[in-house]
C-alpha cells in the first residue's frame, strides 16, 4: 500500500503503486463506486491530503484489490510502469511546517558532543523546503557546512488532541523517508536550530508514503544513508529514545494533530558533522536515505542557480 504523487501534464496525480505499476487513484475511485452503483459522498480525492482526509483503511484495501483484479486490457487505461512517470514529493506541500525530533537516537547525540534528551526536542521545518524523492539539493551560499540525516516520517491519518500513547498508532495514515538537511554553522551560530535546517530543497521527502497496515511496527526498520555509495549511517529504528507512539502522543499533549501532518523522528549516529575532521557535503555529490520498506530518496547536490 503504497501512495504516491507524480507529475503530469494536466498536474501532480495522485497515484497507488502494486507491484511495477502505479494506479491513477480517482480512476479507481470512480471505478470502485461504478461498480458499487454508487455516487461518490462528495468531491473525489485527487491529491494525498485529500485522500488521507476521506479514506478508511477499508476503502484503501478495497482500491487495492481493485486494481489487482483489474485484467491487462482495462489496466493500461488507468495505470502506467513506474519507471515512466517522474515522481514528486507524496505530499509536495504539507499544510504545515514539518514536526521534527531532535536527538532521538543516543548516539547520534553523542557524536553531536550533547548528552540524549530527557523529554522529547521539537523543531520544524516549513513546506517550502519540500522536494522530491531524486531532485537536486541547492549548496546554498548561506552555509558551508552542508550535512545529511535519514530519518523515518510518520503521517498522520486521524485528528487528535491529547492522544494517549497506547492509541497512537491508530492515528497513522503511513510513512515515508525524509533527509533532514543542514546547514551546521548555521545551525550553531544561531543558537537555534530553525534556519539551518529550512533552506530551499532541504527537506527531499519520498519516494511514497506507505500505508500503516503494511509497516505494523515502525520499531523494526533499518535507516540507513550513503554519500557517493558509501554508507554512513545504519541503524534501526528499535534505538528511538522516544518510539514513534510516544512522539505522537508528547506532540498531541494540548496540540491538535491533523490529517496530513508529518513528524520527523529522528536520525542515527554516522552525519557528517560526526567525523573528525567532518565530512561535510559537496556540489557533485549524491546523497541517498533509505528506510527499510519505505524506498529510497537519491537526491544529488548542486550549485544553486543565484
Amino acid at each position: 500500500m503504497r501512495f504516491l504523487t507524480y507529475a503530469s501534464e494536466q498536474g501532480p496525480r495522485l497515484g497507488v503503486l502494486v507491484g511495477e505499476l502505479v494506479y491513477d487513484v480517482p480512476a479507481l475511485y470512480r471505478r470502485l463506486f461504478r461498480a458499487q452503483g454508487k455516487t461518490p459522498d462528495g468531491a473525489i480525492p485527487t491529491d494525498l491530503l485529500a485522500f488521507i482526509d476521506r479514506s478508511s483503511v477499508v476503502l484503501v484495501r478495497r482500491l487495492l484489490a481493485l486494481a489487482r483484479s483489474l485484467p491487462a486490457s482495462s489496466r493500461r487505461a488507468v495505470a502506467r510502469p513506474l519507471r515512466e512517470v517522474n515522481l514528486m514529493a507524496p505530499l509536495p506541500r504539507p499544510r504545515k511546517n514539518i514536526y521534527c525530533m531532535g536527538r532521538n537516537y543516543a548516539e547520534h547525540a553523542r557524536e553531536g558532543g550533547v548528552a540524549p534528551p530527557e523529554q522529547p526536542v521539537w523543531f520544524t521545518k516549513p513546506p517550502t523546503a519540500v522536494i522530491g524523492p531524486f531532485s537536486p539539493i541547492l549548496y546554498h551560499a548561506a552555509t558551508q557546512a552542508l550535512d545529511y540525516e535519514a530519518e523515518l516520517v510518520v503521517v498522520i491519518g486521524r485528528r487528535g488532541r491529547n492522544i494517549p500513547r497506547e492509541q497512537a498508532l491508530e492515528y497513522v495514515f503511513g510513512y515515508t523517508v525524509m533527509n533532514d538537511v543542514t546547514a551546521r554553522d548555521l545551525q550553531r551560530e544561531r543558537g537555534q536550530w530553525f534556519k539551518g535546517k529550512s533552506l530551499d530543497t532541504f527537506a527531499p521527502l519520498g519516494p511514497w508514503v506507505v500505508h500503516r497496515s503494511a509497516l505494523p511496527d515502525p520499531q523494526r526498520l533499518m535507516v540507513r544513508s550513503r554519500v557517493n555509495g558509501e554508507l554512513r549511517q545504519e541503524a534501526s529504528t528499535a534505538d528511538m529514545i522516544f518510539p514513534v507512539a510516544a512522539l505522537v502522543a508528547d506532540l498531541s499533549r494540548g496540540m491538535t494533530l491533523e490529517p496530513g501532518d508529518l513528524i520527523a523522528t529522528g536520525t542515527p549516529a554516522g552525519v557528517g558533522m560526526g567525523f573528525q575532521p567532518p565530512r561535510w557535503l559537496q556540489v557533485g555529490d549524491v546523497v541517498e536515505v533509505e528506510v527499510e520498506g519505505n524506498g529510497t530518496l537519491r537526491n544529488p547536490i548542486v550549485a544553486p542557480g543565484r
